[in-house]
């Protein structure tokens, strides 16, 4: 039996383990910002999993360790959650961690606690099969990413002063390999007027009128962005109007739309502030790019400004090449190669640090922020294999 085939037999004896340590994790809720009893049972199962150091770090990421060589891969798997909604939408209690009929049934099970399972499992594979010796692999429980995407690796590689030669997201795939997505950008349309009487509106200057223009002149905007041949469109939405006035009597004096801008490749955050920044001033307004800053469970202040750049890796890059190498090894079939369509933690790794990235995740895109989110346990055993694949190829 080669070096593979353990892999994948272990993958499938510890199938059970990885499904129960899902639902650990998944019966514990943990929005952004308030992760902090989730990452001390991840902590726990890593040091249940046998690995050398196991540590929280000031925003309250867990990193995990395995090896000691000069070549440095991470694996990384957000901790935080959005939350439920409407529970008239749910068919079971999201946070059951129900482990039947061949899936694991909860919130997060597939966005994205699944994949820290699977790391979890794969760790425990490496350790009884051996890592290489030249070779270091951090396993990376991260938070706050559905409040501010990349922000938790931006700590990670300036703070903690962790730079992985490459990284593998858990985001779910699908048990496809990706290696890229649009980035984005949040920014606000800001106009002013002057009130007046409602009985004379014509005194005044009625700021959501201006507004009004500009909006319409986005939806035009929208249709003629730029197009790449593999991350497709970019595309921009107004997504918050809010408007003010001295009373319900006046005509209103300022006026707020909040624009959600998805880049394509050759976009940049210079590019689109100029297109909105066209339309605004036509109007008296003014662009604003805004910025992130929030208080982590750890009691750290930290932050970032809302651009999430755009990043694609090439299909011949050498980790992509390593990747399928890995699953063909693995299951003697090629898998598919694609991009996410929503942004990822990718955003600062690749999009500002330059780290490879490529993605690899259980369960099916489609029930991430959905209601009745479930993963199948035969993705989690299949990626429990391929992140410890990943790792003896590398």
């Amino acid at each position: 039996m080669n070096t593979f085939e353990k892999i994948r037999e272990l993958s499938v004896k510890y199938t059970d383990y990885t499904a129960q340590n899902l639902s650990k994790l998944v019966k514990i809720k943990s929005l952004s910002l308030q992760e902090k009893d989730v990452q001390l049972e991840l902590k726990r199962q890593m040091e249940e999993a046998g690995f050398d150091e196991v540590f929280i770090d000031g925003l309250g990421n867990v990193i995990g360790r395995i090896g000691n060589g000069p070549k440095k891969i991470a694996i990384d798997a957000h901790m935080d959650t959005v939350d439920v909604g409407n529970m008239a939408n749910w068919e079971f209690d999201p946070f059951c961690g129900t482990v039947k009929d061949g899936y694991v049934w909860g919130r997060g099970t597939v966005d994205q606690k699944g994949g820290a399972a699977s790391f979890i499992t794969a760790g425990r594979i490496l350790k009884e099969i051996g890592v290489p010796e030249d070779v270091t692999v951090y396993f990376v429980g991260s938070v706050i990413e559905e409040d501010c995407d990349g922000l938790c690796w931006k700590y990670i590689i300036e703070e903690d002063k962790l730079r992985p030669d490459c990284v593998i997201s858990t985001e779910p795939t699908n048990l496809n390999i990706y290696r890229g997505h649009r980035g984005r950008m949040e920014m606000h349309m800001i106009f002013n007027g002057v009130s007046a009487h409602g009985s004379a509106p014509e005194r005044g200057v009625n700021a959501v009128y201006k507004a009004s223009r500009a909006c319409l002149e986005v939806e035009k905007l929208h249709e003629n962005l730029a197009h790449d041949e593999f991350l497709g469109k970019g595309s921009v939405t107004v997504s918050e109007f809010i408007s003010g006035s001295p009373s319900l009597c006046a005509v209103a004096d300022f006026a707020r739309v909040h624009l959600d801008r998805r880049l394509t490749w050759g976009e940049t955050k210079d590019s689109a502030v100029a297109e909105i920044n066209n339309i605004v001033q036509k109007e008296g307004g003014k662009v604003e790019v805004l910025q992130y800053k929030e208080t982590a469970y750890t009691g750290l202040e930290y932050g970032m400004e809302k651009y999430y750049p755009t990043w694609k890796i090439e299909e011949s890059h050498p980790v992509v090449v390593n990747a399928v190498e890995s699953y063909v090894k693995l299951y003697d079939k090629k898998p598919l190669v694609d991009k996410w369509t929503f942004s990822t933690n990718g955003v600062t790794i690749q999009g500002i640090y330059g780290i490879p990235v490529i993605g690899f995740g259980p369960g099916n895109e489609v029930l991430a922020h959905a209601p009745n989110e479930k993963t199948p346990l035969e993705h989690l055993v299949v990626a429990s294999a391929f992140y410890a694949a990943f790792v003896i190829n590398y």
